[in-house]
């Protein structure tokens, strides 16, 4: 058994577990990899509980349709104990894995925008380049860990705006499977200017490549049929992911014992969840969901966990309690249907009993000739 060499970056964190884990000597199937900026080659176990972690994330995303960063990323630095720096840096790479498999699912059944989706990427790569590099810039100082922090915070909370501002904006006035929009010229500037901004927030957090996009398509294009929408937020991801994860590569902190198990517990789950969601919209967990990612914002820019936890505790009992009362008014619903359906079925299975015995009893009686 050959000891661990720990990255001398995590040694220098505030996250003494971390580092400890990395620098245990049990390391029984371990393989060599070299990954990160500053980094050496070392053996590296693969951790099982990153891997549970990201097949709850994966079946989440595919069961809500929400991003995997707004849950990877705080899941990463809270529950894992990562450092930031590669918990953003790992979590790019992770995303640039995993989003061309759905996005290849809508360029082959042509859902997506294709031009909208050139006008984002024009906008949205030299951003993410621009936030890659600004993240590098702050990993490299001395308190970098507490700004990324901050960063992700910030856009966590962000990113739950957005979503409520979208879930109140779902209602589409076409109909046309199509989708046909209008892109002016006053659109495509909003549009490259939006996917400037979603990329820099990218390539400095890892958060917002689908969330903030699809927000943004929800408000320029209202008429656009949801199943486009979607696909376009898929497909104008995937170069902008892929370049941000090629400069993370490059310059950022990835760490391949955090992404190999993150992937392989990831991908399975994300099918998972698309195959649940066939059978349930998700729109309860998604709100929970809103709350525990706003929660994770305000830890992560530092408010009190006593506040946190009196933020969390109001919002489940206002998100949760309409919620519980519409399930409850569902099922009622459906109870009353099911006693309707059966009275209606008892009464039809009476009269047929009664036409069958007067049938009956007409072929029995003596003809009168």
């Amino acid at each position: 058994q050959s000891p661990v060499k720990a990255n001398s970056q995590y040694a220098q964190t505030d996250q003494p577990g971390w580092a400890a884990r990395l620098a245990a000597p049990e390391d029984r199937g371990a393989r060599q990899f070299c990954s990160g900026r500053n980094a050496d080659c070392r053996l590296v176990s693969f951790d099982v509980w990153i891997a549970i972690g990201g097949l709850l994330a994966g079946i989440v995303v595919g069961l809500t349709g929400m991003g995997g960063a707004a849950i990877v990323t705080p899941m990463l630095i809270f529950i894992f104990g990562v450092p930031p720096a590669v918990a953003v840096s790992t979590d790019v790479v992770s995303a640039a894995s995993m989003k061309p498999v759905g996005a290849a699912v809508h360029l082959q059944r042509r859902t997506p925008h294709m031009r909208i989706v050139l006008w984002l990427c024009v906008g949205s790569i030299p951003g993410v380049v621009l936030g890659s590099l600004v993240f590098a810039q702050i990993s490299g100082i001395s308190n970098g860990g507490e700004i990324l922090k901050h960063f992700v915070g910030f856009v966590l909370l962000l990113s739950v705006a957005v979503s409520v501002l979208r879930l109140r904006l779902r209602r589409f006035r076409s109909t046309d499977p199509n989708g046909s929009v209008s892109l002016t010229t006053k659109r495509k500037v909003l549009v490259v200017a939006a996917g400037l901004f979603v990329g820099l927030l990218v390539g400095i957090t890892s958060v917002g490549s689908g969330t903030l996009i699809a927000a943004t398509l929800v408000l320029l294009f209202p008429a656009m049929y949801p199943r486009r929408l979607v696909g376009t937020d898929l497909v104008q991801a995937v170069p902008m992911l892929v370049v941000g994860a090629l400069i993370h590569w490059g310059v950022g902190d990835i760490d391949l014992a955090v992404l190999i198990p993150l992937l392989v517990g990831q991908l399975p789950g994300v099918w998972i969840g698309a195959r649940i969601s066939s059978r349930y919209d998700g729109q309860a967990l998604r709100i929970l969901l809103l709350v525990l990612i706003g929660a994770s914002g305000l830890a992560l820019i530092g408010l009190p966990a006593m506040w946190v936890g009196i933020v969390v505790a109001t919002a489940s009992v206002v998100i949760g309690v309409p919620i519980l009362r519409q399930a409850m008014a569902d099922r009622k619903s459906e109870a009353d249907d099911e006693v309707g359906d059966s009275d209606e079925n008892g009464a039809q299975e009476a009269s047929a009993e009664i036409a069958a015995a007067d049938a009956e009893a007409s072929s029995t009686e003596p003809d009168p000739r």
